[in-house]
């Protein structure tokens, strides 16, 4: 087995997280169909599923929604993948991310941090939760399962961008934290109104392999005397779509586009 198969981290599984959240929440599980989805990519196979509520939304003013996705990796024939390095996605112009007036946690608040400290600091920008399995598998030795809890901060918003920090904690083969930065901001490119980019950081030497994981974000909170949501979308006309590419570091690149449908009220 070459190295570079070797190499998916738990942080590679963070941005595999991040694919999922933007397919699932803004290419529109309005559809009600919440059926596993499968995408393969060369030796690489993932299955995605989860949803959002309320599944109708308005067509012309953005509504507040729930998101629960979960998700396993793996390989056709068995063997490592590559680590992700990059995740670029492109989403539908109709869907909203929104931070404004919401407390904020910075990364190094979190590096080195494990899981409960990481908690109870940022507590008041925690906006998801959820927990990932990893496989950590070192050369003849019996693959060693390590749980861990996801947990996803706001980082805040400055010159139009988003940040978000996902941040998870493993003990083997040492202790460490892995905190996913991701960027998020307007765009005007035709049907896509959202770009999100995640950069991936390498740990554990390579030897860790995510299995599944899953995530819920439901967070409401006020600003200017207004009910507002982290997660908004809208449906003007029954569609939602969004384009994705990842990069691993094999060389190995992959992306496509999804077209969902949403029912639109009002």
């Amino acid at each position: 087995m070459s190295s570079a198969r070797r190499k998916l981290t738990a942080a590679g599984a963070m941005a595999a997280l991040l694919v999922l959240i933007g397919t699932l929440l803004l290419t529109g599980i309005a559809s009600g169909a919440e059926k596993p989805v499968v995408v393969r990519a060369g030796n690489l196979e993932l299955t995605f599923n989860g949803g959002f509520t309320p599944k109708a939304v308005s067509k012309t003013t953005l509504t507040p929604i729930s998101l629960n996705v979960s998700g396993k990796i793996a390989t056709v024939d068995g063997t490592h993948p590559p680590a992700l390095k990059e995740f670029f996605l492109e989403t539908d112009k109709n869907g909203s991310v929104q931070v404004k007036g919401y407390p904020t946690c910075k990364s190094g608040q979190l590096q080195s941090q494990d899981t409960s400290h990481a908690e109870a600091i940022c507590k008041s920008a925690l906006i998801g939760t959820g927990t990932t399995d990893v496989s950590i598998e070192f050369p003849e030795q019996s693959p060693i399962p390590v749980k861990s809890k996801l947990l996803v901060f706001n980082g805040g918003e400055k010159a139009g961008v988003i940040t978000f920090y996902i941040h998870a904690y493993i003990t083997v083969p040492t202790p460490a934290a892995i905190v996913t930065t991701v960027k998020i901001k307007k765009i005007h490119n035709g049907r896509f109104g959202t770009e999100a980019i995640a950069s991936i950081p390498k740990i554990a030497g390579g030897s860790g392999s995510v299995t599944a994981f899953s995530l819920a974000i439901n967070k409401k909170y006020s600003y200017k005397g207004k009910k507002v949501s982290i997660l908004s979308l809208k449906c003007p006309d029954g569609k939602i779509q969004a384009h994705g590419k990842a990069v691993f570091s094999d060389g190995t690149s992959a992306q496509a586009e999804v077209i969902r449908t949403c029912t639109g009220k009002g």
